[in-house]
């Protein structure tokens, strides 16, 4: 939907909120580390004179715990990270929990040019992208499943996360989780996340000073810079500050579309021996005239895409989003292996748009528009605590959390008749006057109130020296959302309802880097309430709990790793029977899938991100025999992602990329008679690593659908998506 813009003055009323991010320790800090564990080791070793006294100090290094607050390792070429943020368990190794995750970084961000997070979760194969409903905001289809771009963590919180796209200037970490998320994460506030779950983590201060500016532009006329520095102060660097400053503007490779984005952030912390504080502010803005929507399909035929950079959308059509965000949070170790943790964070976004929807009906097309001002004011909070402790021979890894998430949203919009236009050829419309509206664009109303609280207690229990991990725990959720009528703030819905997810977890290390697993664990999101027109009109339904059943194994080597999942997810659907005329949760959308992925260096100087998804999906228990057993909407039934980097061994600093995404046909529609075209993008790049003035200098070019192929990329929702153009990205970047 469409929003208002504030002033930056207004933006930075919330700056004092300030936030705290726990983010990570760098590669520096665990040699540190590691060497301070090796140090008795080495004198040891000094007394006994044994030249196989090194060996000790090697495995040490190895078995070294990370520190609250550390990054986990990335796999060889820096890319594709060993460990993640996994909710209320905090950070873990992949091959340690029952669950399948995938964490990219900061590197890979750079490297690929990446500007928003669909630009990195495209390197996955279990993941998709589309455009939101009517508007420009990103939406990510994981196992077949939404998750809205409102819908994503930003340091482990809920609600605080940019509106419709998060750029990565200010982004370390992007952590995909895949599969049932309730227990670790808890409800999302947007109601999606029924397949996976998305987490992103901000920049800090690293041990090595960072300086790092980067000057970029696209062919079609964007340009931009981004500006990247870190410091640590103190006696024992206990304190430190990162700051990201993105500006990036102009022309996108969509015809008569133009792009303007700006994004500030500003990560200060505090490390001591037992206390650990993190604080961040998020100024994000973004604005877009022109931009090309979704196409709605009212008849039977499925539209042929217009040309790749075709703009069917009004000169009139534009989006602006301005979003700040604060947080703070601490960590405080009360005991030896016990911590206690913390935070709050708040979010304040204003947009404004005017968005244009085009039908298209058997080969002619209308228009209309709608205009839109939202306000929206978030709050996150979440205290726990986490901690270790023997029983006999048994192990415990105990995890107790409560957490809170409150969204109250402001709006007004107006709407027109439809308009005649076209799909290929269209044609200016003067701007269409409004035939209805609600609110007052001038000064929104309340809308709509969203409260979620929640209490989640888990154990993983190690057996046989940790090689089978058992976890087991439960997330106690309450949803209460009411809405408010347009213009009156008069209440005219209320929704109130609870449950109780649970998970089971189990890890077997056949050896120390493989290990199988397997998980029942369960998504959860509001049921809804009866529409208008219904004989039970106004009647809460139950949060819809969608049961997911995975197994599979992992394989870390170091230097690279790879997983296989197999899995089966069910979510209820909600519908009107025809006969009764009572709304209820009657029908299930069930998903039967098999992931495989790999990432990492499995030969020196070849690296690899890729893999295959298999989802058989299907309606069940519907009501309708004309949809019984067919194919849910926008939901493939195979992706492929090949990413292979090759480091030039003749030239020094060299590396070549090539990427290959293959998305099979999906339905436009639960009767499964309009079918949307398989499509396959080639992108490809290159980077060159030198020194210019003694200053470390990388040179990097990205193009993204070489082949400038039109198609649509996507049916979520029920309606189409165009994928982007052929677009190159050029940058250049120094450290000093």
């Amino acid at each position: 939907m469409n929003r208002i813009t504030s002033s930056p003055a207004q933006a930075f009323r919330l700056a004092p909120l300030a936030a705290a991010a726990l983010a990570f320790a760098s590669l520096s800090v665990q040699a540190y580390a590691a060497d301070a564990a090796d140090a008795p080791a080495a004198a040891s070793d000094a007394t006994s004179a044994k030249p196989s006294s090194v060996l000790p100090t090697v495995s040490v290094k190895a078995a070294r715990d990370a520190l609250p607050g550390d990054l986990a390792p990335a796999y060889a070429g820096g890319q594709v990270a060993s460990g993640a943020q996994i909710g209320v368990l905090g950070k873990q190794k992949m091959i340690d929990v029952p669950f399948s995750v995938t964490s990219y970084t900061s590197k890979l961000i750079q490297d690929q040019q990446a500007q928003t997070v669909a630009d990195v979760v495209a390197n996955d194969p279990a993941v998709r992208t589309a455009l939101g409903y009517g508007n420009l905001s990103q939406t990510y289809i994981i196992r077949g499943f939404q998750v809205y771009s409102d819908d994503v963590g930003l340091n482990g919180f809920y609600g605080l996360t940019p509106r419709q796209m998060v750029d990565t200037g200010a982004i370390e970490r992007v952590d995909i989780f895949k599969g049932a998320s309730a227990f670790v994460n808890g409800a999302s506030p947007g109601g999606s996340g029924v397949g996976g779950a998305i987490n992103v983590q901000t920049k800090v201060a690293d041990d090595k000073p960072v300086t790092r500016v980067t000057v970029e532009g696209s062919a079609s006329g964007e340009i931009g810079t981004h500006v990247d520095v870190g410091r640590r102060f103190g006696d024992n660097d206990q304190f430190g500050i990162r700051v990201n400053q993105t500006v990036v503007g102009g022309s996108t490779a969509v015809q008569n579309q133009d792009s303007h984005s700006q994004q500030t952030a500003i990560s200060l912390d505090y490390r001591g021996d037992k206390l650990r504080l993190y604080a961040d502010f998020l100024y994000q803005k973004n604005n877009t005239t022109g931009g090309r929507t979704g196409v709605f399909v009212d008849g039977d035929e499925m539209p042929a895409t217009p040309s790749a950079s075709y703009n069917y959308t009004q000169p009139w059509a534009y989006s602006k989003q301005e979003d700040t965000v604060g947080m703070l949070r601490g960590e405080y170790d009360i005991a030896p292996n016990w911590t206690a943790y913390a935070g709050v964070g708040s979010r304040h976004t204003t947009e404004l748009g005017e968005y244009e929807s085009l039908y298209y009906d058997n080969g002619s097309s209308q228009g209309y528009r709608m205009g839109d001002t939202l306000k929206e004011n978030a709050i996150s909070a979440q205290v726990g605590v986490r901690g270790k402790f023997d029983l006999g021979p048994v192990s415990n890894q105990i995890n107790a959390g409560w957490q809170i998430n409150r969204v109250a949203e402001y709006a007004a919009y107006d709407m027109t008749g439809f308009f005649p236009t076209s799909l290929y050829n269209a044609s200016a419309v003067a701007y269409p006057s409004a035939s209805y509206s609600g609110g007052n664009f001038a000064d929104p109303g309340l809308t709509t109130s969203i409260l979620m609280r929640s209490f989640v207690v888990s154990d993983t229990l190690g057996f046989f020296q940790n090689r089978l991990l058992f976890t087991v725990g439960a997330r106690h959720q309450n949803i209460v959302e009411n809405g408010y009528g347009y213009g009156t703030e008069v209440q005219d819905s209320a929704y109130n309802e609870s449950a109780t997810t649970p998970i089971f977890g189990v890890v077997y290390k056949i050896q120390p880097n493989l290990s199988i697993y397997a998980n029942r664990a369960e998504s959860l999101v509001e049921g809804g309430s009866a529409p208008s027109g219904t004989a039970n009109v106004g009647q809460a339904i139950a949060p819809f709990r969608a049961k997911q059943y995975e197994a599979g194994i992992k394989y870390d080597a170091n230097h690279y790793g790879a997983a296989l999942a197999v899995y089966q997810i069910k979510q209820q659907v909600a519908y009107t029977n025809a006969v009764t005329n009572i709304y209820a949760a009657d029908g299930i959308q069930q998903h039967r899938g098999v992931e495989f992925s790999m990432y990492g260096e499995p030969v020196k100087g070849l690296r690899l991100i890729g893999g295959v998804s298999y989802i058989n999906a299907k309606l069940v228990d519907t009501g309708d025999s004309s949809e019984e057993g067919n194919r849910p909407i926008g939901v493939p039934a195979w992706t492929f992602n090949a990413n292979l980097e090759y480091d030039v061994p003749q030239v020094n600093g060299l590396t070549l990329m090539g990427r290959a995404i293959w998305t099979s046909s999906q339905y436009l529609n639960t009767a499964n008679t309009q079918k949307v075209p398989s499509w396959t993008r080639f992108d490809v790049g290159a980077r060159y690593k030198t020194q210019v003035f003694k200053h470390d200098t990388s040179f990097n070019v990205m193009v993204t659908n070489l082949a400038n192929r039109s198609y649509w990329s996507s049916a979520l929702g029920g309606y189409l998506t165009q994928a982007e153009p052929r677009t190159a990205w050029f940058s250049v970047t120094t450290d000093f």
